[in-house]
């Protein structure tokens, strides 16, 4: 797989589609791979005449690991602002926003549409913000403001994601493990057949996971911290994807980032979950594609 460096780190990353035609560069959640865009989500944007950029997130899949800053605690993200106590991380959401700009600047990418999930939603809402003459357009799905006070995971999925293993060197525990969480944290009127996610997490183990790195993804999600007045200066076309079954994201959170950003469009998906499951790829991908072509107007909207 290609790698290009930047900001003094290897990204992994793959192309596919029309040269010629308009990108769209998807940016993963937390511990996630560029293999979580589903390869039928992909191939209906290609389809419709895009070229998709996928990559690996600095600390995750075939990217660079950053095990020089050692092991982070995630437990601090959810006990230190109870107490006012400040939050420091090895980097944070605004270094991972500059490695998505040095992919395309190494691949000659003036400009793009967006699509951030998660982790990466709040990524792409850095990048509408900091850097708006690299936007075509946003796409934020299942994602946050980072605003104080909002609702936050199911104990069910806060659990689950502070877990760890039983045995991280095995691989059958490291599968169940992630069976499990993405059981926890999936789509209740869209559930993914066990054995395709069962098939699909063995792919991602055996590619390169990193759960340190994910630990310290998730620290800089939480130093990252309030994104809403940046949001307020984004300019570029925006789309809000949320499922109303979201156990780790609640839908709040969706609704919070359009209020803030002009003119967003929210798009609510009922019964979707903290995934984007086998039944919904090809309507999401839709509908993304629609929002790249400025074909949708409403400024709320559900399915």
């Amino acid at each position: 797989m290609p790698v290009i460096e930047t900001n003094g780190i290897q990204l992994a990353y793959d192309v596919q589609g029309n040269p010629e035609g308009e990108t769209i560069v998807l940016i993963a959640g937390l511990g996630l791979q560029l293999i979580s865009w589903p390869e039928k989500f992909c191939q209906a944007l290609v389809k419709q005449g895009f070229r998709v950029v996928r990559f690996d997130n600095r600390d995750s899949g075939l990217s660079s690991k950053m095990n020089h800053f050692g092991k982070a605690h995630p437990h601090l993200a959810m006990f230190k602002p109870l107490f006012g106590m400040p939050m420091f991380s090895s980097y944070t959401l605004y270094d991972m926003a500059r490695d998505t700009i040095g992919l395309m600047n190494a691949l000659g990418i003036e400009k793009a549409h967006i699509v951030g999930a998660s982790m990466g939603g709040m990524i792409a809402q850095i990048i509408a913000a900091r850097y708006p003459e690299r936007m075509l357009t946003l796409t934020s799905i299942m994602s946050t403001s980072g605003r104080p006070g909002l609702p936050g995971p199911s104990m069910a999925a806060s659990t689950a994601m502070l877990s760890t293993p039983s045995n991280p060197r095995d691989f059958a525990s490291v599968v169940e493990y992630y069976v499990h969480l993405f059981q926890i944290l999936g789509s209740p009127a869209y559930p993914t057949p066990e054995a395709v996610l069962r098939q699909r997490i063995m792919q991602s183990v055996r590619r390169n996971p990193s759960i340190s790195g994910t630990s310290r993804q998730m620290m800089a999600v939480a130093s990252t911290g309030d994104l809403v007045a940046q949001l307020r200066t984004i300019r570029a076309p925006a789309l809000i994807i949320h499922g109303t079954d979201d156990p780790l994201v609640p839908v709040a959170c969706g609704r919070d980032s359009a209020r803030w950003i002009p003119n967003a469009i929210l798009h609510e998906i009922e019964g979707m979950g903290h995934d984007i499951p086998p039944q919904l790829e090809v309507p999401i991908a839709n509908l993304i594609a629609s929002h790249c072509r400025r074909e949708l107007t409403t400024a709320a909207s559900s399915a």
